[in-house]
């Protein structure tokens, strides 16, 4: 699909008092280890090796509703500002993510081939559409960890959204990855919208 936009950001958006309770909240979760598509944290265990080769970093859930009532209005407006206009009605929880040193999550997409197909009635049959990137750490507390896009214009590096706030909103099947942490800890928020498939 070409775009005339394949990201849309917002620069030091989210206010830090808002930033600070995420992070406090988050690191009073529980830490697992990133997996990748739909394996769960139980059956990747065996399988950690395998899935450092692509994405390496430790995430935490948060579900809590104020946290998408900070998100949401950003989400929506980009979705318009950017021309996609797609349409959704879901969020699933947030994924807190830390990228330590060295740790990196290579070329991805967050969409899948096929619908959801779960006990979740909420997911059943739809697809994500929108994710949604927030920043949580200052510039200076990391080197590396930059957010790229590859798409058919290049590879594009989003140097907007280092300022701690910023969010950054892109199509769900727009690849992209996060490069490996050199220094320091990066911390940022991932929330992916659903709908139901393209007509």
């Amino acid at each position: 699909m070409i775009l005339e936009n394949y990201y849309y950001y917002f620069t030091s958006a989210i206010p830090p008092k808002i930033c600070d309770e995420i992070v406090q909240f988050g690191k009073s979760l529980q830490e697992d280890f990133a997996t990748t598509g739909q394996i769960s944290a139980k059956e990747a265990e065996g399988k950690k090796e395998e899935i450092k080769v692509h994405r390496n970093s430790n995430v935490s859930w948060i579900s809590e509703p104020w946290v998408y009532n900070e998100l949401h209005p950003l989400i929506h407006e980009a979705n318009a500002n950017a021309g996609w206009n797609f349409e959704w009605d879901y969020s699933e929880p947030a994924q807190f993510t830390r990228y330590k040193l060295n740790q990196y999550y290579h070329w991805h997409e967050d969409q899948d081939v096929k619908p959801f197909d779960n006990q979740n009635e909420a997911y059943q049959g739809k697809i994500r559409k929108l994710s949604c990137t927030l920043q949580l750490s200052h510039p200076d507390e990391y080197e590396g960890g930059d957010l790229e896009f590859e798409t058919p214009n290049g590879i594009f590096k989003v140097d907007e959204i280092r300022q701690r706030g910023s969010i950054c909103v892109f199509p769900s099947f727009v690849k992209h990855r996060v490069t490996p942490v050199t220094k320091g800890i990066r911390h940022s928020l991932v929330i992916w919208n659903l709908g139901y498939p393209y007509k």
